[in-house]
C-alpha cells in the first residue's frame, strides 16, 4: 500500500517483526493483541507466512488513537491498516458476526474477545492465535489438533459456516489442497449441498479463488477437489463431466495459472464430445476461442488472460498438427508467436512425441534467430518500384521467408530476390 503511516521509515522490516511491533505498541496502551489466522496456522506447518495479521480488544477509534495513521478499510467490521517499517499490518477488532443475508458479509458485528472472534471464523486451522510475546497458541476451535490430524474442518456447524458466505466452499478447496488436508466427512458433505448455490457468488470472486488455486504446486488437487465435491458446474458454468486432470498434474510447479487453466479446460469433454488429448484431436479455432470467452465470462478473466489461452491453444494446435513438416521459416514463425511456450508445455504435459522434437530443434533456431530483423521492408519495395497492394504483403512474406530458412545470408541477396517475386 502506497500510503504512508506511522514510523513508516528506514529498511523495510519482516511483515512477523512489524506485526509485532504493532501489537507491542496496542499492549502498552493497555490493549490486548494477537497474530490471528492464516500466519499462526503457516508457522506451525513449518512454512512461511507471507503476512501477519493483528487482532485485537481495541475498537477502531482505539487503534486510531493509538495511530493516528491507521486508516480504515472496513472500520464497521473493526479493520484498520497500520504502517510500520514498509510494511502494512491488518489490525482487526476481536468480534462476533450476525445474520449474513447477503451470503458474503455479516450484517452487523459485535466487538468482543477472541473466543467469540475464533468462533466466527471459517475453519478450525484458520481460527488459532497465537501471543506474539510469549509465542502461546491460543486455541479455542481444535484448530491445532486438526492440523496435527492433517483435517479441514468447519467451525461448528458447517452448514451455517457456508451459509455465511457460500465461496467458503472454494476455500475449503484451496485450504485441502496447499495443506494436504483430508476433508472432514461432515464438512465435506456440507460443500456438496452448497455447491449450487456458488452460482450466487460474483464471478469475480469465484475466478480469484479458482486462480489462487491453479497458481500453486498443488492445483491438479484442488481441481480434481473442485469435481469431486461438485463445485466445478458452478465455478465454470459447465456441466459437471469426467474431467482427466492428468495434463494438470504433469505441468511443472511454476506453471502459470493460464496454462494450468487450459490444462484443465483441455482435460474436460465439452458439449457431448471426448476432450481432445492427442496430435490428431484438436479442437477447431472457433470451438476453442469460443469456449476460452465462455471461461472468461464466467470467471472474469482478464484481456490479458483471455488472450494468453486463445493464443496457447490456437497455438497447441498449429504445433501438434504442423511442426513435423515445417520448414524452418514456419518453425521460426511460431516458435516466436504468442502463446508458443505455453502451447509445449501443454504437449509436454500431455506426453506429445512432437514436444520432444520441438525441444531438440528448438536450440538451433533461436542460436540462428527466431525472429530477425527483415533485410527488406516495404520501403525497399517501394524504391525497387513497386505499387502498394496487396502484393507487397505477399512479396515481404516470401522474402522473409527466405531469410529465416537461411537461403539469403545478407540484405542484398534478399533484395534480388524481392525484385524477382516482384517481378513475377
Amino acid at each position: 500500500m502506497a500510503t504512508r503511516g506511522d514510523h513508516d521509515h528506514g529498511q523495510p522490516v519482516t511483515p512477523r517483526a512489524a506485526a509485532t511491533w504493532v501489537a507491542r505498541r496496542l499492549r502498552e496502551a493497555g490493549f490486548r493483541a494477537l497474530f490471528a489466522g492464516g500466519c499462526v496456522r503457516d508457522a506451525l506447518l513449518g512454512l512461511e507466512p507471507a503476512d501477519h495479521d493483528v487482532a485485537t480488544d481495541a475498537t477502531p477509534e482505539a487503534v486510531r488513537r493509538v495511530f493516528p495513521r491507521a486508516i480504515g478499510v472496513g472500520e464497521a467490521f473493526g479493520v484498520m491498516l497500520v504502517r510500520h517499517g514498509g510494511r502494512t499490518v491488518e489490525v482487526a477488532t476481536f468480534r462476533a458476526d450476525g445474520s449474513y443475508a447477503d451470503g458474503r458479509r455479516p450484517d452487523a458485528v459485535r466487538f468482543s474477545d477472541d473466543r467469540e472472534d475464533a468462533l466466527r471464523r471459517d475453519f478450525t486451522v484458520n481460527g488459532l492465535f497465537e501471543d506474539p510475546e510469549s509465542g502461546e497458541i491460543i486455541d479455542h476451535v481444535g484448530g491445532r489438533a486438526d492440523l496435527a490430524a492433517g483435517v479441514l474442518r468447519a467451525i461448528g456447524d458447517p452448514d451455517a459456516r457456508l451459509a455465511e458466505d457460500r465461496l467458503r466452499a472454494l476455500r475449503a478447496v484451496r485450504f485441502a489442497a496447499r495443506f494436504a488436508l483430508a476433508v472432514d466427512p461432515v464438512t465435506e458433505a456440507a460443500v456438496r449441498r452448497v455447491a449450487h448455490d456458488l452460482r450466487a457468488v460474483s464471478r469475480e470472486r469465484v475466478g480469484n479463488e479458482l486462480r489462487r488455486m491453479l497458481a500453486h504446486p498443488t492445483r491438479a488437487r484442488a481441481a480434481a477437489l473442485v469435481e469431486d465435491l461438485g463445485l466445478a458446474p458452478a465455478a465454470l458454468l459447465e456441466p459437471a463431466c469426467g474431467a482427466d486432470l492428468a495434463r494438470v498434474a504433469a505441468l511443472p510447479p511454476g506453471a502459470p495459472f493460464e496454462e494450468a487453466l487450459a490444462a484443465w479446460m483441455l482435460g474436460r469433454p465439452h458439449d457431448g464430445r471426448n476432450a481432445p488429448s492427442c496430435a490428431g484431436d484438436v479442437p477447431h479455432a472457433d470451438d476453442s476461442r469460443a469456449r476460452c470467452l465462455a471461461w472468461r465470462d464466467a470467471l472474469v478473466l482478464s484481456n490479458d488472460e483471455t488472450d494468453a489461452l486463445v493464443a496457447m491453444l490456437g497455438m497447441r494446435a498449429r504445433v501438434a498438427g504442423g511442426w513435423e513438416s515445417a520448414d524452418r521459416a514456419l518453425r521460426k514463425r511460431m516458435a516466436s508467436a504468442p502463446g508458443f511456450g505455453g502451447a509445449c508445455a501443454l504437449l509436454a504435459a500431455e506426453g506429445q512425441a512432437v514436444s520432444a522434437r520441438v525441444a531438440a530443434d528448438l536450440p538451433a533456431l533461436r542460436a540462428e534467430g527466431l525472429r530477425p530483423v527483415p533485410f527488406v521492408t516495404g520501403d525497399d519495395l517501394l524504391a525497387l518500384g513497386m505499387a502498394p497492394g496487396p502484393r507487397f504483403r505477399t512479396v515481404l512474406d516470401a522474402v522473409y521467408d527466405l531469410q529465416l530458412n537461411g537461403a539469403v545470408a545478407d540484405r542484398g541477396a534478399a533484395l534480388e530476390a524481392a525484385k524477382s517475386l516482384g517481378a513475377g
